[in-house]
């Protein structure tokens, strides 16, 4: 069973040109199926119906997983399932007419004006402040990913044009502007912090931490949270917070949602709509607030 996931991923990974992370979701999900399928006495692909299929699902619902979690399992399952019809020439596919979970449609959290200015206001003239008021303005500006953001090399910024060139998702290049403020930060950066930053080591990444290496995830959402709490700012911020500011800021102000989406790298619009919806609610929230007879 563990050579078809094998298998599966190395598919993924060459012939659908995934991102790491997206191929460790999928190998997290399907591993997990595979060794519940294993504790229930099945021991090949061949002999899991659907019944054990809906057993599974079954499962990861009365171990508290969220309808979202469950619909990306079993879009995995059912992608993966798929590949074994393909690949491996078995008969039947045991997701076939399973309904996904509706999933919960959250409104994502975003950040007022004037939080996004307390936030990208950090004082400070040392490296490390330098460089992350680039790395804020930067995300804020385009609406970058913080996976798109840390694999940024050096020749996907023009700064004399005005543009940042990356890859999202699937290795899909798009082009999003950059505004003027995100310029300066940016020369900023690299006139006064990254050399000193680098150590005399030679990188193409853009933002490199104290070591002169590559940021992670993880020391990028250390940096924000302590961003945050010095900036005064009650709410919870995470990595995507700048990205859904980015958003609903730009359809407050009237840009077209199309522009939005492309500027996103949203494969379907319906993903890019859900600014509109919390775009909505904001509105609502000021006429409250603001209007004398609300």
């Amino acid at each position: 069973m563990q050579e078809a996931l094998d298998d599966f991923i190395h598919y993924l990974q060459i012939e659908r040109g995934l991102s790491e992370n997206t191929l460790q979701s999928y190998a997290r999900d399907l591993r997990t199926y595979s060794k519940y399928l294993q504790a229930n006495e099945v021991q090949e692909w061949a002999f899991v119906t659907r019944a054990k299929l809906t057993a599974y699902l079954r499962w990861l619902h009365d171990n508290g997983k969220s309808a979202a979690t469950i619909a990306r399992t079993l879009s995995s399952i059912r992608l993966f399932h798929q590949f074994l019809l393909r690949e491996y020439g078995l008969k039947e596919d045991p997701s076939i007419h399973i309904d996904t979970p509706k999933k919960e449609r959250k409104l994502p959290k975003i950040l007022s004006s004037d939080e996004v200015d307390q936030l990208l206001s950090c004082p400070g003239t040392d490296i490390l402040t330098i460089r992350n008021r680039a790395m804020l303005e930067t995300l804020y500006a385009t609406g970058l990913r913080v996976s798109e953001l840390l694999a940024l090399e050096l020749d996907d910024l023009h700064l004399e044009m005005g543009f940042v060139r990356c890859f999202g998702k699937g290795s899909k290049e798009r082009i999003v502007p950059l505004g003027d403020m995100a310029k300066a930060r940016l020369e900023d950066y690299l006139n006064r912090s990254r050399k000193v930053l680098l150590k005399a080591k030679s990188s193409d990444i853009l933002f490199v931490n104290h070591h002169g290496n590559s940021l992670s995830r993880q020391g990028f959402w250390k940096v924000l949270k302590q961003i945050g709490r010095d900036a005064g700012i009650q709410k919870e911020i995470t990595p995507h917070t700048l990205r859904h500011s980015f958003a609903t800021h730009l359809l407050e102000n009237g840009a077209d949602l199309r522009a939005v989406q492309e500027m996103l790298g949203h494969a379907d619009i319906s993903t890019t709509q859900i600014y509109t919806h919390v775009t909505k609610t904001r509105l609502k929230d000021i006429y409250k607030t603001h209007h004398p007879r609300a």
